[in-house]
């Protein structure tokens, strides 16, 4: 049985393009990402503002201590280049932080994690033209991570479409969403910028197709349902990782114990059509929202569990 029914969940900020993931800051403000802007701030009316300059394509975004904005540009979406860049709603200061890594520009950064020493932890997808063709199980993936003293380092190499991150309570571990793997890797963090080997968490979360979809004679759906392609991943107080399968409109959660269990599902798409993170905020950290690839709106409801506190909500 799902942990939430697909009915829980209310949608917001309609009208918004790509809202990848969902931030919420310690005063309460909630952010997503924003294809024609930087990020949108989604208002308690449910309406929305963007703000930002409109570059690439915002992708996983989270917060600093100092409350600004760290997003990850997956700009392979639209062909351009992907830097993890930073945004300051207080100032509407726009920044790269980093463009390259190893005289290469970046082009897919996917998601950033902040730690509690000023780290930023990013993951980077493929070097593929386009990135459906990375889809295909190549191992070009990597984590870097840009220092307080400003130093980048690659600290995981041979990813198979890193996505999502997050770390556990007292980021002893880093987790890593692995797209075309359709699994979760647990990477020990050795100290700023180092991760020591990865590791599988918990069992593979589904099935993978065996080559691309073709639109004119598509799968049937039932095939689609149980697609494992992992996406955004973040922790409750519980220590249960939330994972979103957007394939199969499914978030699931990785138990302590090793277990999966079904938070929940809507196998039609008809609210959740691939649902790609989650994230908790207020004041009790039960709001949650759930991110999307291809829905124009962001949903919310309230969880049956409190979301871990990041760094920004401490």
């Amino acid at each position: 049985m799902a942990w939430m029914a697909a009915s829980d969940f209310v949608a917001v900020a309609k009208g918004i393009d790509r809202p990848e993931d969902v931030v919420v800051g310690r005063d309460g403000r909630v952010f997503a990402s924003e294809h024609q802007a930087c990020v949108a701030e989604i208002h308690p009316d449910g309406s929305f503002t963007r703000l930002g300059p409109k570059g690439g394509a915002p992708n996983g975004i989270t917060m600093d201590a100092g409350g600004r904005i760290i997003v990850a540009n997956f700009g392979i979406y639209d062909g351009e280049p992907g830097p993890l860049e930073r945004f300051d709603p207080r100032t509407g200061r726009h920044e790269t932080l980093v463009a390259g890594i190893g005289g290469r520009r970046l082009v897919s950064s996917n998601y950033p994690v902040v730690a509690a020493d000023g780290t930023i932890w990013c993951t980077h997808s493929t070097w593929a033209a386009t990135w459906p063709q990375a889809l295909d199980g190549r191992s070009d993936g990597f984590v870097f991570a840009l220092l307080h003293s400003g130093e980048v380092r690659v600290a995981a190499e041979g990813l198979r479409f890193a996505n999502g991150c997050a770390f556990d309570e007292g980021e002893r571990h880093l987790y890593v969403c692995q797209t075309s793997a359709a699994n979760v890797l647990r990477f020990p963090v050795l100290g700023p910028g180092e991760l020591g080997p990865g590791e599988p968490y918990g069992p593979q979360l589904g099935t993978l197709l065996p080559g691309p979809v073709d639109p004119a004679n598509p799968p049937p759906p039932e095939i689609f349902r149980n697609l494992g392609y992992t996406d955004g991943c973040g922790f409750d107080a519980d220590g249960n990782l939330w994972v979103a399968l957007p394939a199969a409109n499914r978030i699931v959660a990785i138990t302590p114990s090793g277990a999966v269990e079904t938070v929940v599902e809507d196998p039609e798409g008809l609210l959740f059509d691939h649902p790609t993170n989650v994230t908790w905020g207020g004041e009790d950290m039960r709001d949650l929202y759930v991110g999307s690839i291809r829905a124009d709106f962001v949903l919310k409801a309230r969880s049956p569990v409190p979301g871990q506190r990041m760094v920004h909500q401490r």
